[in-house]
């Protein structure tokens, strides 16, 4: 069994807290023996992938697969194309690591995301507008670390997509199983 989630945020992807009053993924009512397939850190939201299939996380989530996932990202300022060329190009150093090449785009027209709960942080001298990124690894707080990079911090992180599948209609905090059609979007990029 594989779900689809739309990860609200401020929720530890894992099924105990860190600390006291820490909301995680156990205050969702999920089934038995799943566990999350990737992870999305706690000012992160969007779909994350639930399952119970030996193999699954491996064959989605292995460096070697190269398997995109998909970011909406509002970011501060507008990126101009040069920024938007040296977050696609790869060779960023985060970490102590390269990056690899990727996508990144101003989607037009920008997302129309619901506000966030709690608001994001904005001034009133600095505009934001929104990235679409799609990367192929997933380092910790990686997409984050790179748009900070090119002078454009993350305000707000969704993922949109992991493969050819599109987050469903789902209010933050309601999940689905994923039918036989929904895997194979999973696969197919």
């Amino acid at each position: 069994m594989i779900l689809a989630f739309h990860k609200p945020w401020g929720v530890l992807c894992q099924f105990t807290p860190d600390l006291p009053g820490q909301r995680t993924l156990a205050d969702f009512g999920f089934p038995r023996d799943v566990y999350p397939i990737g992870r999305l850190d706690m000012d992160s939201e969007g779909l994350l992938l639930l399952g119970d299939e030996p193999g699954f996380n491996h064959r989605l989530l292995d460096p070697a697969m190269r398997h995109p996932r998909t970011y909406h990202v509002q970011v501060e300022g507008i990126p101009d194309a040069d920024a938007l060329h040296e977050l696609a190009s790869g060779g960023l150093l985060i970490q102590g690591h390269r990056t690899l090449p990727c996508k990144a785009r101003l989607p037009d027209p920008a997302p129309d995301h619901p506000p966030r709960d709690p608001p994001i942080r904005q001034r009133k001298s600095i505009p934001t507008s929104w990235l679409e990124m799609e990367l192929t690894e997933g380092k910790n707080r990686q997409v984050r670390r790179m748009t900070a990079r090119v002078g454009h911090p993350a305000l707000r992180l969704i993922r949109v997509a992991i493969g050819g599948f599109r987050a469903p209609d789902l209010a933050p905090g309601a999940w689905r199983a994923l039918d036989g059609a929904a895997l194979r979007k999973v696969w197919n990029a």
